[in-house]
């Protein structure tokens, strides 16, 4: 068995990113552009009021008179020229004459027809926002996982589309004569291929296309046919079939049809029998069939496969910082990513809260629902009293 952090170096080595696109601003929410997008004009693009009220040109001293001569509207620009002495009307996001000195807020004026008079208390702002204040033409917004903002972002920007990695199709096989799918008749003897739809969803919150193959049957025959059919995806996923039994025909199959293997068996739990290499040329990576083991392993080793394709750096999963609500017991050879649930903190600045449920076993779907986190013990961890710092992943 190799350590979590050596297996996630070899399946690191089995992927790369892929190749770009460009896609439509509005099409672009998640995806991961991967050259920087250059702002093509200033924003704001022209000297802008940021507020109602009046710009005025000449000193601006508690009753001081200004003769109202134009105004000005967001999208409508006044196009005069102030002197001394005289203002215009004018509302937040319109341009500001280039004579005024200041805006005066509505609030801080007596208006009496086509003159204003500047009440006492007004404030000292300007109100003025100026060109450029946001960004300048030519600035750039680096590289990253789009999100809404930066959206908006590239809209001001004036960028309609942008180029982005495209988004890696996973094929989902899950395998055994013991499966059915939701919503057919399953014998006594048989299950229902649950493993499967959380992945999916995994892989396309994660930003793939997640695509879900005929269940491979327990025959070299049917794991041909059904690897066939995938070998046109981006990263194969298998689930099931990848242990020692008689039945587990995964790895066998895969080796005929030319596997060349990364490793096999990992010092951790859940998740022992994790197989990965590649198949044809394409990154496959084999899950347990537990549901637990598989869902848990697709947090870990999955998913930074997937942020590698679409372009982000080779990370391993991004832990975070919890105190035990309750004591554990030593652990074992094995790192183990154990389900738990995490609390607001007891006290205002202090860290989160975490406890493990008691029930750990790797068939249990209905505690992993319940589970917010993956509590990580490390291999060979001694007893851990209440109060101890410990390591989880958010799920």
């Amino acid at each position: 068995m190799i350590s979590v952090e050596e297996a996630l170096a070899q399946v690191f080595a089995l992927v790369s990113p892929l190749a770009t696109e460009s896609v439509a601003l509005a099409q672009a929410n998640g995806r991961v552009m991967v050259t920087p997008a250059l702002a093509t004009r200033d924003q704001p693009p022209f000297v802008a009021s940021a507020m109602d009220g009046y710009a005025t040109c000449g000193p601006t001293a508690p009753g001081a008179v200004f003769d109202v001569v134009g105004e000005a509207s967001a999208g409508h620009g006044w196009h005069g020229r102030l002197t001394p002495g005289q203002a215009i009307r004018i509302f937040t996001g319109a341009p500001v004459p280039p004579e005024a000195e200041r805006v005066v807020i509505q609030e801080d004026v007596i208006r009496d027809a086509d003159h204003i008079t500047l009440r006492d208390g007004m404030d000292s702002a300007l109100h003025i926002r100026a060109k450029g204040q946001d960004f300048r033409k030519g600035d750039a917004l680096s590289p990253r996982r789009l999100r809404p903002a930066d959206l908006a972002l590239l809209a001001a920007m004036n960028v309609p589309s942008v180029n982005v990695t495209r988004r890696p199709v996973v094929a989902l096989i899950a395998t055994g004569d013991e499966l059915v799918m939701p919503g057919e008749c399953p014998r006594d003897d048989q299950i229902i291929a649950s493993n499967t739809f959380a992945l999916k969803a995994m892989v396309e919150e994660a930003g793939g296309i997640a695509r879900i193959l005929p269940i491979a049957r327990d025959t070299e025959a049917s794991l041909h046919t059904v690897f066939d059919l995938a070998t046109s995806a981006d990263l194969i996923v298998t689930i099931g079939g990848a242990s020692v039994g008689d039945h587990d025909l995964v790895g066998k199959v895969a080796a005929d049809m030319g596997m060349q293997r990364a490793f096999y068996k990992i010092a951790m739990r859940p998740g022992k029998p994790l197989m990965a290499g590649r198949l044809r040329g394409v990154p496959m990576l084999g899950l347990p069939g537990n549901p637990v083991s598989s869902v848990v392993c697709g947090h870990i080793f999955m998913l930074p496969m997937l942020r590698v394709l679409l372009g982000l750096p080779a990370e391993a999963p991004q832990m975070h910082q919890a105190v035990l609500a309750a004591p554990l017991g030593p652990n074992g050879p094995r790192a183990h990513y154990m389900r738990a649930t995490v609390s607001p903190p007891a006290t205002p600045g202090a860290p989160p809260q975490i406890q493990a449920f008691e029930r750990q076993d790797s068939a249990l779907l209905g505690v992993l629902a319940q589970a917010n986190a993956l509590l990580l013990r490390p291999v060979a961890d001694g007893p851990q009293p209440a109060g101890s710092l410990v390591s989880y992943l958010p799920i």
